[in-house]
């Protein structure tokens, strides 16, 4: 039988004490491709457990002292917990039961036939990657909840959820301002949610994407007839927003001509459909948003400055990414463990160089970019970690640090971050690497070997980074 093919290679424990039976065991699984470590009794199990990762264990239900139910406890106690198949050599039903009641997925009698056993270690090697693949996914769905679908521990996001949550609770109009790229339609969709009109519709049209002639109808609705080819009537965007909020997204570029209606709309809150003869009473909250800059418009004569100030009775300014701090490296971390979910991909952690990189990024895109950026960077990327060269040039074009360029304990170490502020000091990457480190630390509740194994570094190495003596 040609030996299954496991990428990357399943850690499997097997637990036996009698020491023929068990190197038998471990030369058949690492043949049909696991990597094994084998045990013979249930405390040495217990500490093999502590240690390493296991995708399986494969344990005797008899062992000196503890028995294989002890093994099973250990294993169960992992998060994530291992696959498990329980051996014996006096097989009865009542057996069978109890074991499966206790959490094994599968119960093999000794004499065990190998094939058998090969059959069974893949069926719960892959029951178990799927399991924990789905635990995966429904973390990634409660952490991507966030507010209202948007992500941010910084103190410029908190400001922002909050001034929200204030905002929303008035009727005026409002502007949502700032760079191409911020989430200023997920802005919209939150004071939406948050208002009294959460439970009417939300009705989002961009601005620049419907030709002049056609924007008119496509708001206000027409009658039959009102032009050439409408052969019925159609209820406007205003209309189908009633009792709820309309989105105006890239307002900037909407027609002057258009804008005035707009104006008069706000005040009296009456639509006239093209070509109709009365006027539709509605109750709709209007939402505004652009990148633009309004005021040079008005200066320009291409935006009306009246309808500038009824929009703004409340205005939100979203910040740049780059002025969020530690959010791009959680939503960085969050956008690979999608990439990684959806497409199968291994799971991507970022080195500490490439993390500094885009930290110092200036981040035109916004988080539109950053996402783009983590999907190019996970698909490229040659092993588990994505290092500099795994990002696009432009990332170091603009103050970022360069592919291979050294750590930097030089004069800038500490400087601030351009475009981010004076008081914002970047921490060098020492400080940046110990932290990490102490993060991965924490994960793995102190285990140093897991945590070395993780870090893709050797324990003596791991030891002297945490400025401790290595015990062996």
């Amino acid at each position: 039988m040609n030996a299954p093919q496991h990428a990357p290679r399943e850690a499997v424990l097997v637990v036996e004490d009698d020491r023929g039976h068990r190197e038998l065991l471990n030369e058949e699984l690492t043949e049909a491709g696991y990597v094994v470590t084998a045990v013979g009794s249930a405390e040495d199990a217990t500490q093999a457990l502590a240690q390493e990762a296991f995708s399986l264990v494969v344990s005797d239900l008899r062992l000196p002292g503890a028995d294989g139910f002890q093994v099973l406890q250990e294993a169960r106690a992992r998060v994530p917990a291992p696959g498990f198949i329980m051996l014996t050599g006096f097989g009865t039903i009542d057996q069978a039961v109890a074991a499966l009641k206790a959490g094994a997925d599968d119960f093999l009698t000794k004499p065990v036939d190998l094939d058998h056993l090969r059959l069974a270690a893949d069926r719960v090697t892959e029951a178990r990657r799927l399991k924990d693949e789905v635990r995966r996914y429904r973390e990634v769905l409660a952490q991507s909840d966030g507010f209202h679908g948007m992500q941010g521990r910084s103190p410029a996001m908190l400001r922002l959820f909050e001034l929200i949550r204030r905002i929303a609770v008035a009727d005026g109009s409002v502007l949502i301002t700032g760079e191409s790229g911020t989430g200023k339609e997920l802005v919209a969709r939150a004071l939406h949610a948050e208002s009294d009109r959460a439970a009417g519709p939300f009705v989002a049209i961009n601005c620049a994407g419907i030709p002049e002639a056609l924007l008119e109808s496509e708001l206000l609705g027409h009658v039959a007839g009102a032009f050439s080819g409408a052969k019925g009537a159609r209820r406007g965007l205003f209309t189908e927003a009633d009792g709820g909020t309309l989105f105006l997204d890239e307002i900037a570029e909407m027609p002057v001509a258009m804008q005035s209606k707009l104006l008069r709309l706000l005040q009296d809150g009456r639509v006239r459909p093209v070509g109709a003869n009365e006027e539709i009473e509605t109750d709709v909250r209007i939402v505004a948003a652009t990148h633009q800059d309004l005021q040079a418009h008005i200066a320009e004569g291409r935006f009306r400055e009246d309808l500038y100030y009824r929009l703004e009775t409340f205005r939100i300014e979203i910040p740049p990414l780059r002025a969020r701090g530690d959010d791009i490296e959680h939503l960085a971390l969050q956008f690979l463990q999608q990439q990684a979910l959806a497409r199968s991909l291994p799971e991507r952690r970022l080195s500490p160089e490439a993390l500094r990189a885009l930290v110092r990024y200036s981040f035109p895109g916004n988080v539109r970019e950053l996402a783009s950026l983590m999907e190019r960077a996970a698909t490229l990327a040659a092993g588990e970690v994505i290092e500099t060269r795994d990002l696009p040039e432009r990332v170091f074009e603009g103050g970022g640090e360069s592919p291979g360029a050294p750590s930097g304990d030089g004069p800038d170490a500490g400087a601030p971050v351009p475009g981010i502020g004076d008081d914002w000091q970047w921490p060098t990457l020492e400080e940046r690497e110990h932290d990490y480190i102490q993060r991965v630390m924490e994960h793995v509740d102190g285990n140093k070997q897991r945590a070395a194994r993780i870090l893709g570094i050797g324990r003596k190495t791991l030891y002297r980074k945490l400025g401790e003596s290595d015990p062996s």
